[in-house]
């Protein structure tokens, strides 16, 4: 349990972690955006595809982690069109206002299910599993920190602010962490399934969100590689742990 409790909450403050660079380094090129938004989707495919779903399908059957995997899809499918929220655009251009309330609220809200693989992967039972998700969400939350915090200071936030904001954007990921490891020590279906939800949820977030915003501005080239790399660092960290 305190294992959980550390790991979890060292994933979810790492978007923090990734935002202190950004009070240092201000200027931020679209090419060094886009390199680290496809080295998030490598490392979160890598975690989805090399961890979640063999270890759901080891506890269960193709059955069980299909309906996850779709569950997942499904859920932030509805997410997106009921919540509104609002992208990082190509630019900066947006004032901090509702729209920038509306891009914080989006990347709130994907923490969810990445809070949810780490507590799911906790409870699961499997060993080393719980550390390994958790040191993926963190690698990829740093990245993240640091575009939310660019953002906001490119717009004049200040930046104990941004800095702030950039930490609370963890809090909801925390909170889904410790649902989905509480809700494991139910039944014993809930591991799979829950496995299985994640990486479904993971995947439409790669699929649907990073490798888009990533191709956007003309550095297909350089964010196709930095994918690779993520995707490589990934399983160079699950053979070694």
């Amino acid at each position: 349990m305190n294992e959980f409790l550390i790991g979890s909450a060292v994933a979810a403050g790492a978007t923090g972690i990734g935002a202190i660079p950004a009070l240092i380094f201000r200027k931020g090129t679209h090419r060094f955006r886009d390199v680290l938004l496809a080295l998030c989707a490598g490392v979160m495919m890598a975690a989805a595809v090399f961890e979640l779903i063999p270890q759901a399908l080891a506890l269960s059957d193709f059955i069980m982690v299909s309906l996850g995997l779709t569950a997942g899809v499904l859920a932030l499918t509805i997410l997106e069109t009921t919540v509104p929220h609002h992208h990082l655009e190509h630019g900066y251009g947006v004032k901090i206002d509702k729209k920038a309330m509306l891009i914080i609220t989006a990347v709130a809200l994907h923490n969810m299910p990445e809070g949810l693989s780490v507590g799911v992967s906790y409870g699961s039972g499997v060993e080393g599993l719980g550390p390994l998700i958790a040191l993926a969400i963190g690698l990829q939350n740093m990245p993240e920190g640091f575009l939310i915090a660019l953002f906001l200071i490119q717009q004049k936030v200040r930046m104990i602010t941004a800095f702030l904001i950039a930490l609370l954007t963890g809090v909801l990921e925390y909170i889904s962490a410790l649902a989905g490891y509480f809700l494991t020590s139910f039944a014993d279906g809930v591991v799979p399934f829950g496995l299985a939800f994640a990486a479904g949820s993971m995947l439409y977030i790669i699929y649907k969100e990073l490798i888009p915003e990533s191709h956007g501005d003309g550095n297909a080239l350089f964010a196709t590689y930095s994918f690779i790399l993520g995707l490589l660092a990934m399983l160079l960290l699950t053979t070694v742990f």
